[in-house]
């Protein structure tokens, strides 16, 4: 199973992964709290979040290699629209041990 992991430098770590968590929770069974969260998009695909101070770190789980971009996609755009006061550098870097 890929494995794509992001580490996002802000100050709204905590915020963000709530507001991704809470976004996803009216289509999938989404667990979180201020530092830690878990979105299943299917059994195959997840998304893990943790927060601390100064970086949300976001690990992807994809199951079908061919999905991977378009899903680091989908997650990174979410991000930036609840982030869109702040210049969030996202950057994917996959577990090529996985793939």
């Amino acid at each position: 199973m890929p494995t794509s992991v992001s580490s996002v430098k802000t100050d709204h770590a905590s915020r963000y992964l709530q507001q991704l968590c809470k976004h996803w929770s009216h289509r999938f069974t989404v667990e979180f709290n201020e530092v830690a969260g878990k979105v299943p998009f299917s059994p195959e695909t997840s998304v893990e979040f943790s927060a601390d101070a100064s970086t949300l770190l976001m690990t992807l789980h994809i199951e079908n290699p061919q999905d991977l971009e378009r899903m680091q996609n989908v997650v990174a755009d979410h991000l930036k629209r609840f982030a869109f006061r702040e210049k969030l550098d996202v950057v994917w870097t996959v577990d090529v041990s996985r793939v």
